[in-house]
């Protein structure tokens, strides 16, 4: 989850472009990490020594990690090590930022430590996906929002980045939260949530983002939007919330209700006090998701 958050923390860096972003999460799929990327991260080569073994290489048929024990730079067995060792998947995505043009590796090297200490995490626990972790960054992520109940916010919020990242795909960017303004970009369906809390959701996207949304969530390819693509949008938001009803119940004995979904078409702007604008950035178009506890 981890990498989602990082691509947003980039952008309001101001270091990537959204257009350098989803260029770079087009080619993850098929790109590889590479070894130097692992010994920098890993403290045990610099920008310098990277560079001088990938001039070697040009010179001579060796392996990259071959070349780096003949230099000195690894040891056989720290070669093996990161190879075999788990890393944190956002080092594959500053690696093809990097191949890009768009930052250096010591910059990369640079941001992931502002970020790790910006969110006092470190990288063990972001390698391994620890619970604890993952609540913190969801914690500061919605820290400037205003809300009648913080911690079910954040459950919903981190259910949220789950359900995209286990239905959808992974290969996505949670933008920053903004608050009582959006514009709904073409179709939608939102759904009511009752009880001792109350919320509305809204799942709002282009029609051809939302073809391309339907066609991963259901594992069929779609080629026009259809009722059938509208009913997919409406499912992912009624599972999504259903999820939620059921953990607040489980962990918290609080019972809520689920309204049926509702679907439409609109372009309208809205200043909703209490409303915030999520908005997953995919390969394939914006995701926008909108809350209001009104």
């Amino acid at each position: 989850m981890f990498t989602q958050f990082f691509g947003g923390f980039l952008l309001s860096k101001g270091v990537v472009t959204p257009e350098q972003l989803v260029a770079a999460m087009n080619k993850q799929p098929s790109a590889h990490i590479q070894l130097g990327m692992l010994a920098m991260h890993a403290g045990l080569m610099t920008a310098e020594q990277i560079d001088e073994v990938k001039i070697a290489q040009t010179h001579t048929d060796k392996r990259f990690g071959e070349i780096c024990v003949d230099k000195g730079f690894l040891t056989d067995a720290q070669v093996d090590k990161l190879l075999h060792d788990q890393f944190p998947s956002y080092l594959l995505l500053g690696q093809i930022l990097e191949e890009n043009g768009v930052f250096d590796k010591r910059t990369f090297q640079d941001l992931i430590h502002e970020y790790t200490s910006e969110h006092s995490i470190d990288e063990e626990s972001i390698v391994i996906e620890n619970s604890d972790a993952v609540k913190s960054i969801i914690t500061d992520y919605c820290k400037d929002m205003d809300s009648s109940n913080k911690t079910f916010l954040i459950e919903y919020v981190q259910l949220l980045a789950n359900n995209l990242i286990r239905f959808i795909g992974d290969d996505f960017t949670l933008l920053p939260p903004v608050k009582n303004h959006y514009k709904l970009t073409e179709k939608y369906s939102n759904q009511r949530i009752t009880g001792p809390y109350q919320l509305t959701s809204i799942i709002d996207m282009s029609a051809e983002t939302a073809i391309s949304f339907a066609s991963r969530y259901v594992s069929e390819k779609f080629d026009n939007f259809n009722e059938y693509v509208q009913a997919s949008m409406e499912d992912f938001l009624n599972l999504h919330n259903g999820l939620f009803n059921v953990n607040i119940s489980n962990y918290y004995s609080v019972e809520l209700n689920l309204e049926a979904p509702v679907s439409g078409e609109s372009t309208e702007e809205s200043n909703r006090d209490g409303s915030y604008l999520f908005s997953a950035l995919y390969p394939f178009g914006t995701v926008n998701i909108i809350i209001s506890e009104k």
